[in-house]
């Protein structure tokens, strides 16, 4: 009987609430002009940041296939100096982008790689183009 309980308490559990349902329901046969914009939008993006970061010298960037993330490689900055700060890892890389180009970017230790960081791109493409500008010429002053 414990096993039969079990099972039934697993299926029960386990699905998507009936008003979730109904929510994917609706979206799915909603007019999906709004979010196909949004979708050509975010690639746009990608492209812009993807096109920017190839330029500038020692970021190995990979082309996002997914989310609105880019994930690019900085340990080329590992062991650098700007004279104020040290980049002797992704979170150095981090914070340094932070403090010092005013720009936010995450550790690529808490995705599974610490030698990226990731950089969102749902922004305007003003502030992606500023946002990357900054990343340039700070990291003009790492030697």
């Amino acid at each position: 009987m414990a096993d039969a309980c079990n099972k039934v308490q697993g299926q029960i559990t386990s699905g998507a609430a009936s008003f979730s349902q109904e929510a994917a329901a609706v979206a799915l046969r909603a007019n999906r002009s709004e979010a196909m914009a949004m979708r050509e939008a975010f690639l746009r993006r990608r492209e812009l940041v993807v096109s920017m970061l190839k330029e500038v010298p020692g970021l190995k960037v990979n082309h996002p296939q997914g989310a609105f993330y880019v994930f690019p490689d900085v340990s080329h900055y590992f062991g650098t100096s700007n004279g104020n700060v040290s980049i002797n890892n992704a979170d150095d890389f981090a914070e340094a982008m932070l403090t010092e180009a005013h720009v936010g970017t995450v550790s690529g230790a808490a995705f599974g790689n610490d030698q990226c960081v990731r950089l969102s791109y749902a922004a305007s493409d003003e502030d992606l183009i500023e946002a990357v500008v900054r990343i340039k010429n700070c990291l003009k002053e790492f030697k």
